[in-house]
């Protein structure tokens, strides 16, 4: 066995593989309207949109009784502060609580938290 891709519901899958594709460059592998998987140029694991028309925003940091967050997204970047503008032009919107200097909380369209992180210096 061998991990494929990981996949995030949203409200449109075309939607959000659009956010993603503009953030990474990445290319549609394969689009059905319903579900769409995009591919990095050098091959390795996808990522995946499923249209979910009950797709309720997950709620960062989790708070009672609002939807949590099951998983994020981890993306290295060079350089923190051209990464976080890259993502806002691209529609993402950074959330309000910033645990880490070295680590940019964003939110993409759907309301899914990923990070935006650089290596601390050595």
């Amino acid at each position: 066995m061998r991990l494929d891709a990981t996949t995030l519901d949203a409200p449109d899958a075309r939607e959000l593989a659009s956010f993603y594709m503009a953030l990474l460059g990445w290319e549609v592998d394969y689009d059905d309207g319903q579900w769409v998987k995009l591919r990095a140029p050098g091959g390795g694991a996808t990522l995946a949109f499923q249209s979910e028309p009950l797709h309720r925003r997950p709620v960062w940091p989790t708070e009672p009784d609002a939807p949590a967050m099951t998983a994020h997204l981890d993306i290295e970047a060079g350089d923190l502060a051209t990464a976080e503008a890259h993502a806002l032009a691209c529609g993402a919107t950074t959330a309000a609580y910033q645990p880490q200097d070295s680590v940019r909380v964003m939110l993409d369209p759907a309301g899914h938290p990923f990070c935006l992180w650089t290596r601390p210096p050595n």
